[in-house]
């Protein structure tokens, strides 16, 4: 899966993908580079970043979804917890919504999910986007989030959201301090609660600076190919990266050790 930003405000890459030109030029890269998904995404999620009104996350994305589903067959997510967002994008041609709030942010989005029959991103997040990294807490991380998974997946179930149209996130570096997001890439065998597959979103986090001792942006992405390489082997099978090349490398690499070459 890979990340496209269509904001100003990015943590990553600050807003160079903010014009649907620019934002489907570098759609095409990823794909040529290996994604399989492209994830867009009109809203920063990074810490303490500011809410944008539905009406200004549908006008950034929504061009690019539908310019890029006239010219591409695969897979195209949402990155949205606003259910007239996610309506708007799957009209535009979006297959998948991936709900930062697990799709409890807003009331209409399971409902939005179930009517449309979409593939289904549900990710854990301690707080929201604003205070999550105020002061995280857990007892147990591991078995917090496991629980908050088996209850999503009971209750969008009742809300008409077939369970194999859903994936689950474990949301590393949303509402987690470095040991939380550590104990949770340890645990991902035991995340996929009803066989349902993990997703996993680790590219150029902060945890991965603060565990190397270093600041700089840069650092983070080799290290995010190395634990991409080790989180397949652990069993998770959807990566969602900003550097789609190598990470799609040492997927291939992993699988070829994991299972041979075809």
């Amino acid at each position: 899966m890979g990340i496209l930003n269509v904001t100003p405000d990015s943590f990553s890459d600050g807003g160079i993908y903010a014009g649907t030109s620019a934002a489907l030029a570098h759609a095409r890269e990823m794909i040529a580079e290996g994604a399989e998904i492209i994830d867009i995404g009109g809203e920063s999620t990074r810490p303490g970043a500011a809410e944008v009104p539905a009406a200004e996350e549908i006008a950034r994305t929504c061009p690019v979804i539908a310019a890029l589903r006239a010219e591409w067959g695969g897979s195209i997510s949402i990155d949205t917890s606003k259910a007239a967002v996610a309506a708007a994008a799957l009209k535009a041609g979006a297959d998948i919504v991936n709900d930062v709030s697990g799709l409890t942010a807003d009331p209409e989005m399971p409902g939005v999910c179930a009517a449309s029959g979409c593939g289904v991103v549900i990710m854990h997040m301690q707080g929201d986007p604003r205070t999550m990294q105020i002061s995280p807490h857990y007892e147990d991380v591991v078995a917090e989030v496991a629980a908050f998974f088996r209850e999503r997946l009971a209750t969008l179930g009742a809300a008409g959201i077939d369970p194999e149209c859903i994936c689950l996130d474990p949301g590393i570096g949303f509402g987690k301090t470095v040991e939380h997001n550590l104990a949770l890439l340890r645990a991902i065998p035991a995340l996929g609660i009803a066989g349902r597959p993990v997703l996993l979103g680790v590219s150029r986090k902060s945890f991965i600076g603060k565990a190397l001792g270093s600041s700089d942006l840069a650092d983070r992405a080799w290290p995010t190919v190395a634990i991409t390489a080790w989180a397949r082997e652990a069993g998770a099978m959807i990566h969602r990266v900003h550097d789609v090349k190598p990470n799609a490398e040492a997927l291939r690499m992993t699988e070829a050790i994991l299972h041979g070459v075809d």
